[in-house]
């Protein structure tokens, strides 16, 4: 599952309880972090694109192999926004496992004055919910097919979320 980090609240609160399992960082902030979303009923593979990456990566491939589901800010942990990192397309390679983009956009919310925009629904919002259609990354793709896949999943996104900020237009 794979989407923008702006939007990991709304995502965090809807996907609950159904054991998947997200990447969060080594540092303080990722303990903090993975203790709170642990209340949620998500699991955690601890690690960052900027220390810990391969590891985490890893121990996804571990859990996916188990069943688990795995849930990615594609654009994380420091950005850029809306630039999808390689992550969840080489998690898809390495498992068989498709990739399925998705996007969350509130009608009524504050922004946090922060790198990803973070969007906090406000109280009664309607948020739409979004699901792009699952791709596969074939097993076999070398650097350059990776590449395509990660824009690829790039623009699923970018449409995505303009497919959501249109149902909430109506």
């Amino acid at each position: 599952m794979a989407f923008w980090h702006g939007r990991i609240l709304a995502a965090t609160y809807f996907f609950r309880r159904r054991g998947i399992v997200v990447i969060t960082s080594e540092n303080f902030d990722g303990e903090w972090i993975a203790g709170i979303i642990e209340r949620f009923g998500y699991e955690t593979s601890r690690g960052s694109t900027s220390r810990g990456g391969t590891k985490a990566l890893l121990q996804l491939t571990r859990d996916m192999a188990a069943g688990k589901p795995a849930g990615f800010t594609v654009d994380g942990p420091r950005g850029p926004a809306r630039i999808a990192q390689p992550g969840a397309v080489w998690l898809a390679k390495a498992t068989s496992n498709p990739v399925l983009p998705f996007h969350l956009e509130a009608d009524r919310y504050w922004t946090l004055d922060s790198w990803d925009r973070t969007q906090i629904p406000k109280p009664f919002a309607t948020v739409a919910l979004v699901i792009g259609e699952p791709f596969d990354v074939p097993h076999d793709a070398d650097d350059e097919g990776i590449e395509a896949a990660r824009v690829e999943l790039e623009n699923r996104l970018q449409v995505l979320e303009q497919r959501a900020l249109t149902l909430l237009r109506r």
